[in-house]
């Protein structure tokens, strides 16, 4: 495992996990934060088949602007994709600032970064909105220790640790082998997570992600949650998994008018004020 931070944060694993893909809680309480996650595999590699010569990145920005999110999380990537939906996202709040991570996802046969076909780097990406001033926000990326030796590309996961607020991560497992998109996603959530912070027992934690695991799959993307964390989807494979301290609100499936291969997926989340 590849980490530029190191730490320790634990979770509560004293509930079962939930799929809470089409729960609706439209009210928040005077004692909860909200926040709005936006999560889209936008493939714009320029290699793939899906990729439609970056009209993906130009329907992501719309949507940033439509519905202002607090989140983004972003699979299939350009290096500099994450720059055009930072400057959005900067666009839709009046102070603070917007912390990012980006993790380019490895060649396996020479592990170097995988490339666009514009030569920038290919991967992974999360995007938080960050009130100002925020000490100590941190960024960590690394690359899963179980990869499938069929798959060229070596899957990654990038996230932001906000001090007092919460962990945003953003992973997109391997998609030729369910077996090893469990193991990839177990490894995040049990290994990595727990690795990152020094706080206290309890820290929030939310996780965009194309996963490449559903519900009713075998293995189910259920299986990789620990005991109260809850996943909201698109009963496909995109994901916003949250931790047990948080409240689901909301949940919308959106159409990404034939830019993506993927819709979009915005969450409404409620986390415990802090």
């Amino acid at each position: 495992m590849a980490l530029s931070i190191s730490g320790l944060a634990a979770c509560d694993a004293g509930h079962a996990a939930n799929d809470l893909t089409s729960r609706s809680r439209p009210v928040i309480g005077s004692l909860e934060t909200p926040l709005r996650v936006l999560q889209m595999n936008l493939c714009n590699s320029g290699r793939a088949a899906c990729y439609t010569g970056g009209r993906a990145v130009s329907m992501a920005v719309a949507l940033v602007h439509q519905h202002r999110p607090g989140m983004v999380s972003l699979n299939e990537v350009c290096r500099d994709d994450v720059r055009v939906l930072k400057q959005a996202m900067s666009a839709t709040r009046p102070a603070g600032g917007i912390a990012s991570a980006f993790a380019p996802a490895k060649d396996r046969a020479g592990q170097a970064p995988v490339l666009c076909q514009n030569g920038q780097e290919f991967g992974d990406a999360v995007l938080v909105m960050v009130p100002s001033p925020t000490p100590g926000v941190r960024s960590v990326t690394g690359v899963y220790p179980v990869q499938d030796s069929s798959d060229v590309e070596g899957r990654v996961w990038a996230c932001i640790d906000l001090p007092k607020r919460f962990l945003a991560c953003a992973t997109h497992t391997a998609s030729t082998n369910a077996t090893v998109a469990l193991e990839q996603c177990r490894y995040l959530i049990g290994s990595v997570v727990p690795g990152i912070s020094h706080r206290a027992a309890g820290t929030p934690v939310i996780l965009g992600a194309d996963l490449n695991l559903t519900s009713r799959g075998s293995p189910s993307a259920l299986a990789c949650l620990p005991g109260g964390y809850q996943r909201t989807a698109d009963d496909a494979v995109q994901n916003v998994v949250s931790s047990p301290s948080i409240e689901v609100r909301s949940r919308s499936v959106i159409d990404m008018q034939g830019t993506t291969d993927h819709p979009g997926l915005l969450v409404d989340l409620a986390l415990p004020h802090q």
